[in-house]
């Protein structure tokens, strides 16, 4: 137990601690009872918030004993942001997002043995109390000097839009359910991202007048690419763990194309590998970066870890067969719909011809392009040379009834897909 806390700082898990020392000793004497929260404020969670997850499983790992809340309570209100007041979803569909969410978390940890894992859910807690017993009992312990000091309510309060009473009292309900766990669980550290230090700090506060016991904080880093920009998002927006609304196959091209000087960095955040494995991988980035080993193995564990180890097989080989390199016809329709969804698209039927299908799809620069791909031996469709320039799409082309992957070269890539 006494080790996590130093292997969390060599991952880079660590931005602040309330008393490092004193949490170092209570990990020390454990074991720790802590949670981390997630507001269910859309469907499914991000990859941004498998940093949390996966620091839980790491001190679960290590002996404490996680609590994972998904606030039913918090999630009609949302946390406050930069750009300005959330929209405020129903209660049906908050108490529906709170369920899909508690799905994908379940899976990372354990929910049995001696430190077993136990979900939680503030409104339990909320929904009974009175606006008068809110105000009495909590709200009195909150100062409106140090609330207004909060690095985002202050950045809302000088905007445009400045900032309600609803979201500026969110981090009173957040150091509620700090207080409230301690209470039911004997909850004593919170963890959460550099961004909800704030927040955090509240329900220590809170511990603290309201109750006279210590309890601790501890954040993780804002995860940033090397160049200082935002981590991800990808071309179509976030990054979901939500197979509907991030493919599996687009899930693991994410990790496979980050480049050389992040992926050591994301080895240690998002992977279980220790640190001989991570070392041997940064020497192999920096001796043959071409072969792209690290980035393969941080798409390969990721994709594993979200969606399973099928799901990881049939994303590589759906990225091997669009190379020509396995069989197209051997993927399932979902892994295939997955592999072709950011490529060039054309719509298609059977009977059109396959060069004027390249050459709608802009994979050739024109229909005389297109017959002459075909002439020198350098037009596929589904991975078969096309060998006569008025050679035509088959019904048989549409793989499932609906694509067919053209292909002019070696690399260049496109999708007819029927109409």
């Amino acid at each position: 137990m006494t080790d996590v806390l130093d292997e969390l700082h060599w991952r880079g898990l660590v931005a602040q601690t309330t008393d490092e020392a004193a949490l170092r000793t209570a990990l020390s004497e454990g074991p720790v009872a802590y949670y981390v929260g997630f507001d269910p404020t859309a469907p499914s969670l991000h990859i941004g918030n498998l940093v949390q997850i996966l620091t839980a499983r790491r001190l679960q790992d290590a002996g404490n004993t996680p609590y994972l809340l998904v606030g039913g309570a918090t999630g009609l209100i949302g946390d406050p942001r930069d750009s300005g007041e959330r929209t405020l979803n129903s209660p049906e569909v908050v108490a529906s997002w709170v369920s899909r969410i508690r799905a994908q978390i379940e899976p990372f940890l354990v929910f049995d043995g001696d430190n077993a894992a136990t979900m939680v859910n503030n409104l339990d807690w909320t929904s009974p109390m009175s606006a008068i017993e809110f105000l009495r009992d909590v709200g009195k312990y909150f100062r409106m000097g140090t609330m207004l000091s909060k690095e985002i309510v202050a950045r809302r309060l000088n905007s445009e839009e400045g900032i309600s009473y609803t979201e500026f009292s969110y981090q009173v309900l957040q150091g509620m359910d700090f207080r409230e766990l301690n209470h039911r669980h004997g909850i004593t550290l919170q963890i959460g991202g550099s961004d909800q230090w704030g927040n955090l700090l509240s329900g220590v506060e809170l511990i603290r007048k309201a109750e006279g016991v210590t309890a601790h904080a501890l954040t993780t880093p804002l995860i940033t690419k090397a160049d200082g920009t935002k981590f991800g998002k990808s071309e179509g927006g976030s990054v979901w763990l939500d197979p509907e609304m991030t493919s599996p196959y687009a899930f693991y091209q994410f990790w496979l194309n980050q480049a050389d000087a992040d992926v050591v960095n994301y080895l240690k955040v998002f992977t279980f590998r220790g640190r001989e494995e991570i070392e041997a991988l940064e020497a192999e980035v920096a001796q043959r970066p071409f072969a792209r080993e690290a980035q393969k193995a941080l798409a390969g564990d990721v994709t594993t870890l979200v969606h399973g180890e099928a799901a990881t097989r049939a994303v590589i080989e759906a990225s091997q067969a669009l190379f020509g390199r396995g069989e197209l016809t051997g993927l399932d329709e979902r892994t295939l719909a997955g592999a072709v969804a950011e490529l060039p698209k054309v719509t298609a039927k059977a009977g059109d011809l396959v060069t004027d299908l390249l050459a709608g799809s802009g994979i050739v620069a024109s229909k005389t392009e297109a017959r002459r791909a075909v002439k020198e031996g350098g037009a596929y469709v589904n991975n078969v040379k096309v060998t006569a320039e008025d050679a035509v799409l088959s019904t048989e082309d549409l793989l499932h009834g609906r694509f067919a992957v053209l292909r002019r070269g070696k690399k260049t890539l496109a999708v007819a897909a029927a109409e």
